[in-house]
């Protein structure tokens, strides 16, 4: 066996292997499959712009255990794998490189520009799935899917056209989310943020009083040429008689009335506000409410029209201060303040979000109706719970959701319009006429679906729902609707419950009459040690690759189990990792000590467990398969990760391992275990655990069969009365050195130690393990006190080593020394927490530590005065 262990090229060798021989495919447990035994789970398709950041890696981590386990326990397991074609941030990358060749995608014209992007796709797409094999994930790669391939550009039609023709797709003038780079955005694709901006109050003055007016308040004085009412809330006595009066708008010169509406915050500014219908979604709502003009100020890239007089053809940001000052000029404006507002960003792009009255494509909120019903009746799980509350929030307070964008890379949108008879149709394939006239005069929609709206399909399409024979018997087969839907598991980030878990469960209630899934665990962030959201501003990213290429897949993997406690953000950092890697020391060095006894070791099926220690650590073994068997079946990755932990590093490895040094005749039995736990281990950390197991059983896995496609080991009946006479052997041990330590003997060899048990145990034969670890030539039993030995007491037992021969006036004086020490910090803190005006004045986390110091000082003075008072040295 190697002096260390090289995880770098263990993990790129035996993955290569792993996926050469096909072990992530749906066969490649045939010989350990349980009949009526299937898992499905899918993976979250990332962008194919993407690259694996850490919120992935816990993602892909999770879903992998839990992929791996079930491969393991006799399940037919699918992981589906697969890329998104990310619409508005493909096109953005494509352009990009296009104009940084002087070329502009208009020139190109749309069928090259898509050609283009396809093209890109397949040269520098997709790098993230290579990124995702360093973490040592295992879904079937020969089912890959990507969201515009053949099968899933044939079942998206399907979808709309189901849609459409249920009347639950329409298109119509809605005021939606615009971004004048990128086009329509839903409701949930803009990001809200803190904005630091300006509140203009402007003069409006009166049509009829042309020396008098009224001052309104407004964010954007650039859209003030859309206005068409100035409106104050009817309650408002200040204004009640101005109800029904015109003002002129400032430059244009339109005349617009004042109204009463209720929407209308008497605190907000002066009370009075502008509305402009065409530009605020409150202001649409008000203009229908009192039937107003809706007028649209700028296009669609955001450029001022003809109803802004002279300040046509400016961008409508860059034009405010341009308008602000021609206001000023005119004594228009009355001041402006400093505000601070919530302002909506592109999520994409980041470009200022407009409110924007469009025709565009609509799925409507009753699709989602069923759905929630079997929500509400318990068909889908949530893990942690409360995230079913967050659902239905939501999901109450639903709105039509908008489809259309403007790009030319995604779903074209399969409507077409004849240019003859004005007939409109959806349509699944491709029209050569138009059905009512048979014209062949008409053209399709040019916008392209949402991409959410193809991934809300994901759960079903990938099996072959909708893919007619396109990419049959190879990316999916006959049966795979029936055997896997609904999905098992869905795990991904909270964060995209309603971009994509929401979209996922109305799409697939609609179109089979089933949830799409049994159970969806939703796990929180991944933030830094202070527990911060990453960001590259504060420069606290961790980058998964990196931290692979310092500590190893399986440290990172391990850790991000360990943290992933459900509802609680993940708080990861190098201390956390070196700490797992600490770990997979212990294991390599603890399976190096086996072999120097043994050269190989049977698998535990095929072991004879004869000796105490043997039966003790089996016994704890099977609880510990117990306890993961039971967390990982609950998405409880943190306790299932901490079990193995506990067992492996504190059982086996501190305990069973120094016990075998009293009985060699043990070792047999214990590397079968160790090997056994290798499987236990594998979902989490499949690299070192196939590596160990191979070492240890004289084999490699270049010449026989992975772990990763054997039994997942199985929780067999306890020896309680084993487990307890080990448990009074630690005892024993711990109390001994701990009794040494007192007299400063803690590694010497003594020639006695006595053992007074509070229970009728009889741990005869079972003095060698404590003569041997606790370094006494010879081991006693007593039944009464042991005058003048150092003592311990612990909860089943007291130990006792004798004084005789040993100089005690050093450690004497050691306690005495300390003793006074502890009484002065008592007094001290004592004194600080009696004082009224110190604990009133002082910080609470200052008080806090000083009483918890005083409690600790405290615990610490008994502890000396118990040692004096065993040495017989007490004041």
């Amino acid at each position: 066996m190697a002096e260390f262990y090289d995880a770098k090229e263990v993990e790129d060798k035996f993955y290569k292997i792993w996926e050469e021989r096909g072990y992530f495919e749906i066969d490649a447990n045939k010989n350990i499959r349980k009949d009526g035994r299937k898992f499905c789970i899918m993976m979250p398709p990332p962008n194919v712009t993407g690259s694996l950041h850490i919120g992935h890696a816990l993602t892909f981590t999770l879903q992998d255990i839990m992929t791996r386990y079930k491969r393991m326990d006799g399940y037919k397991t699918l992981w589906q794998p697969g890329l998104d074609h990310a619409g508005i941030a493909t096109q953005n990358v494509v352009e990009k490189q296009l104009l940084a060749q002087g070329i502009k995608k208009e020139e190109l014209g749309r069928e090259k520009f898509v050609e283009k992007v396809w093209e890109w796709k397949e040269k520098s797409g997709g790098m993230i799935v290579h990124q995702m094999r360093k973490l040592g994930v295992s879904p079937a790669w020969s089912r890959q899917r990507f969201t515009m391939d053949e099968g899933l550009r044939i079942a998206v039609k399907k979808a709309f056209v189901n849609l459409y023709e249920k009347g639950l797709i329409v298109r119509e003038n809605y005021m939606i989310n615009w971004c004048t780079h990128d086009g329509a955005l839903s409701d949930i694709e803009v990001e809200h943020k803190e904005n630091k901006g300006k509140l203009y109050h402007l003069r409006y003055y009166f049509a009829d009083k042309p020396s008098e007016f009224v001052v309104v308040a407004t964010t954007r004085p650039e859209t003030y040429f859309g206005d068409t009412a100035v409106m104050v809330n009817p309650a408002d006595e200040r204004y009640k008689n101005l109800i029904g009066k015109k003002v002129v708008l400032p430059i244009i010169g339109r005349e617009i009335e004042i109204i009463a509406d209720e929407h209308v915050d008497m605190e907000f500014g002066t009370g009075l506000v502008k509305v402009t219908p065409a530009h605020d979604t409150n202001d649409y709502e008000v203009g229908k409410r009192h039937d107003l003009k809706f007028i649209t100020v700028f296009d669609e890239k955001g450029i001022l029209n003809e109803q802004c007089a002279q300040f046509k053809g400016l961008e409508r940001l860059e034009a405010r201060d341009v308008i602000v000052a021609e206001l000023e000029k005119l004594g228009n404006v009355e001041k402006i303040e400093d505000y601070e507002n919530q302002v909506g960003y592109c999520y994409r792009c980041k470009n200022v979000v407009e409110p924007y009255i469009s025709k565009q494509w609509f799925v409507k909120k009753q699709i989602a109706d069923d759905a929630i019903a079997k929500v509400g009746e318990g068909l889908a799980k949530f893990y942690p719970a409360h995230w079913i509350n967050s659902f239905n929030a939501w999901m109450r307070e639903l709105r039509d959701w908008c489809i259309s964008r403007q790009l030319w890379w995604g779903h074209q949108i399969p409507v077409f319009y004849c240019g003859k008879c004005g007939h409109e149709w959806a349509d699944e394939g491709d029209p050569t006429q138009c059905p009512k006239c048979k014209s062949a005069n008409f053209h399709q929609d040019p916008d392209v679906l949402d991409t959410w709206f193809s991934s809300g399909l994901w759960p079903f399409s990938t099996l072959g729902w909708g893919n007619g024979e396109e990419l049959k018997n190879e990316k999916w087969f006959d049966g795979d609707l029936a055997e896997f839907y609904p999905n098992n598991l869905l795990i991904t980030g909270f964060d995209i419950l309603f971009f994509w878990v929401a979209r996922m469960m109305f799409q697939g209630e609609n179109a089979l009459g089933k949830l799409p899934f049994d159970d969806i665990y939703l796990h929180a962030l991944v933030k830094d040690e202070q527990g911060r959201k990453m960001s590259k501003s504060l420069g606290n990213v961790i980058d998964p690759l990196v931290s692979i290429e310092e500590y190893s897949a399986d440290v990172l993997r391990f850790t991000l189990a360990l943290l992933a406690v459900q509802g609680r953000d993940i708080k990861l950092s190098d201390e956390k990792m070196k700490l797992v890697r600490n770990f997979t020391n212990k294991l390599y060095n603890a399976s190096k000590y086996l072999l120097l006894n043994e050269s190989k070791f049977a698998n535990l099926s095929d072991a004879k467990i004869e000796t105490k220690l043997g039966k003790y650590m089996l016994s704890r073994f099977n609880e510990c398969v117990r306890e993961v068997r039971e967390n990982i079946d609950a998405y409880r990755f943190n306790d299932a990760a901490n079990a193995i932990y506990k067992f492996l590093w504190d059982e086996f490895c501190d305990w069973g391992i120094e016990l075998s040094k009293a009985d060699k005749g043990s070792v047999k039995e214990l590397g079968a275990i160790f090997k056994e736990a290798m499987r236990l281990l594998s979902p989490f950390m499949p690299f070192i655990s196939e590596y160990l197991f191979h070492e240890l059983s004289g084999s490699n896995l270049e010449n026989a069969s992975s772990i990763m496609v054997e039994e997942y080991p199985q929780a067999n009946e306890r020896d309680l009365q084993i487990e307890k006479t080990f448990e009074l052997v630690i005892e024993a041990i711990v109390a001994i050195r701990r009794a040494k330590a007192t007299i400063e003997q803690g590694n010497s060899k003594i020639p006695k130690a006595f053992i007074k048990l509070n229970g009728n145990e009889n741990l005869t034969e079972a003095t060698n393990y404590i003569a041997l670890l606790a370094k006494c030539e010879q081991i006693e039993f007593c039944d009464d006190k042991i005058e003048n030995a150092a003592r311990d007491v612990s909860e089943n037992l007291e130990a006792f080593v004798p004084l005789e021969g040993v100089d005690m006036s050093a450690v004497i004086m050691r306690l005495r020394s300390q003793k006074t020490k502890l009484e002065k910090e008592i007094a001290k803190l004592s004194s600080m927490l009696n004082n009224e005006k110190f604990v009133a004045s002082a910080p609470q986390a200052v008080v806090e530590a000083n009483r918890e110091g005083l409690a600790s000082a405290i615990q610490k003075l008994e502890k000396v005065d118990s040692e004096l008072v065993n040495l017989g040295a007490a004041d």
